[in-house]
């Protein structure tokens, strides 16, 4: 009887201990199952609370921005009834206060250092310089030749400047002006506007398109000086583009309103726009209450550094292997050495681009101005697609096609043609990209133009926002370097050739034909 009592007492205690093992079991599991479910309700409300915030910031910024907006411009009605006469759905570019992105990374010691490794390398490149200058010349040699060629007739581009700043200053804001002001008591308001539309079509053209490259060929002028005016007349062309599409608009909407009102822009609006580091014209921006002097002169001493940057790669990597090729027979083998010698000159030179114009010489300008907004590039060394990379390697460029060229053709004819808009926008690109190339270096040899059209449309269609993972991005730089690879090789060979075989009597032909691929013949 005690030994049943035992068994009995000893069952119970192990059913008891198997229903606490099965239900700590199914404990476990169902922590297991809830972890999950609920880190993603964590992230999903963290994600709301974050988007949220931000939405809030950008409307603070836009309402503080509308209340110092002048009399002249439109009401809050006005801008609702301007959005239906702009590419649906537009609501334009956001400005708000931000960094740029190098600023804020130079904070941290580790990226920092990587700055510090690049100017040790200047710090080599000029000691070479000087050791090998002074073995051949018995002196050091600090005359900057190259330099001194590159930026030769400075008067010239700083006369040249001048003419087309003023009158971009004076012509499209007078034409504006003129037209906005009789536009609504006009009884022939189509043939009124396309008349000034028609003259500033021809100011663009001509004045702003014809005379700076004219003054460039004529006046023969150096690389580096023409790279300064077809640069500045591309931004200025852009600029002025800018203003009337932005404030067209808001005239027709107020003519249409019957408004009593007519919202055109202040000439101090328009002039701080005009040395705004953007390309699209707001009436207000957002602006830093102070300027930092020290941070405008290290912006500058940078851009003087990149600059003496530059002609110690070219001086040291691009000249010496350049100067006797076109005595050399052209062949495959020599092309493939060529190319695989350049791609060190020809990243360097991209990342000196890269740091000197687009962060330095911006952030400079935007420091002066106060102007806040210094997102002129983002994280395009993290790009795992060329679609993301041509996205944020220049910013302030890419909004302007994206909204005045990309948006307004799928406005036009609608947004089935996303690829047609697309190839359009690669095409006004690479084409500009070529004609600044090839003004400034005198000749016509479409190699960047192949790389956008050819190369560049597959890799964006290939290469596109659906890859992630870093074996993209390895593949993203490697197609990089080559690609400026081909660039410095082929754009040497051809300038070195039109320096060693002049043509006494070319023809269209000769003009349109790569030099360099019988120059080694004339020698």
């Amino acid at each position: 009887m005690l030994g049943g009592g035992r068994s009995c007492y000893h069952s119970h205690f192990i059913d008891s201990w198997q229903l606490h093992k099965q239900t700590k079991k199914y404990s476990v599991v169902s922590r297991r199952e809830l972890k999950p479910a609920f880190m993603k309700e964590v992230d999903s409300q963290f994600t709301e609370f974050v988007n949220r915030l931000i939405a809030k910031s950008v409307l603070l910024e836009s309402s503080t921005a509308t209340s110092t907006f002048p009399v002249a411009t439109c009401s809050e009605r006005d801008l609702h009834k301007t959005k239906g006469l702009r590419a649906p759905p537009e609501h334009g570019k956001l400005f708000t206060a931000r960094r740029s992105l190098l600023d804020e990374l130079f904070e941290v010691d580790h990226i920092r250092t990587i700055y510090h490794m690049f100017i040790a390398l200047l710090i080599l490149f000029i000691l070479s310089t000087l050791v090998v200058d002074f073995i051949d010349e018995g002196r050091l040699v600090l005359e900057f030749d190259l330099l001194v060629f590159a930026f030769g007739k400075f008067p010239v581009v700083i006369s040249t400047w001048l003419c087309m700043f003023l009158s971009t200053f004076i012509l499209p804001y007078g034409l504006f002006l003129q037209w906005a002001q009789g536009h609504c008591c006009s009884s022939h308001r189509k043939i009124r506007s396309l008349f000034f539309g028609m003259l500033f079509m021809l100011f663009q053209s001509i004045g702003l398109g014809f005379g700076p490259t004219y003054v460039a060929v004529s006046y023969a002028l150096p690389p580096a000086s023409r790279f300064v005016i077809i640069l500045e007349q591309v931004r200025l062309i852009m600029k002025a583009y800018s203003f009337i599409r932005e404030n067209v608009p808001r005239v027709l909407s107020s003519a249409k309103e019957k408004s009593s009102t007519i919202p055109v822009p202040q000439v101090t609006q328009y002039l701080y726009f005009l040395f705004a580091p953007t390309l699209i014209y707001r009436d207000n921006y957002p602006r830093n209450p102070m300027i930092r002097w020290g941070y405008v002169a290290t912006k500058f001493a940078q851009v003087i550094g990149s600059l003496f940057y530059a002609y110690y790669i070219f001086v040291r990597l691009c000249i010496p292997p350049f100067r006797n090729i076109s005595q050399e027979p052209f062949n495959l083998r020599g092309l493939v050495l060529c190319i695989f010698n350049s791609i060190l000159p020809g990243v360097l030179i991209l990342f000196l681009v890269f740091f000197a114009f687009l962060h330095c010489w911006l952030n400079a300008f935007a420091e002066m101005l106060r102007f806040a907004d210094r997102m002129f590039y983002k994280d395009w060394w993290n790009s795992t697609s060329y679609a993301n990379y041509y996205r944020t390697w220049n910013v302030v460029v890419h909004d302007w096609l994206y909204y005045y060229a990309y948006r307004d053709f799928l406005w036009f004819f609608g947004k089935k043609f996303k690829a047609a808009a697309m190839l359009s926008v690669f095409a006004v690109s690479a084409a500009v990209h070529e004609y600044v190339l090839g003004v400034c270096f005198g000749y016509f040899y479409p190699v960047l133009f192949c790389l956008f059209m050819c190369f560049g449309m597959v890799f964006n269609f290939i290469l596109n926002d659906r890859r992630k993972g870093p074996i993209w991005n390895v593949i993203m730089w490697t197609s990089l370097f080559l690609g400026q690879g081909v660039i410095i090789c082929l754009y040497s060979q051809e300038w070195y050739a039109h320096q060693y075989c002049p043509l006494k009597n070319p023809t269209f032909l000769d003009y349109v034909k790569p030099r360099s691929w019988d120059c080694h013949i004339q020698i």
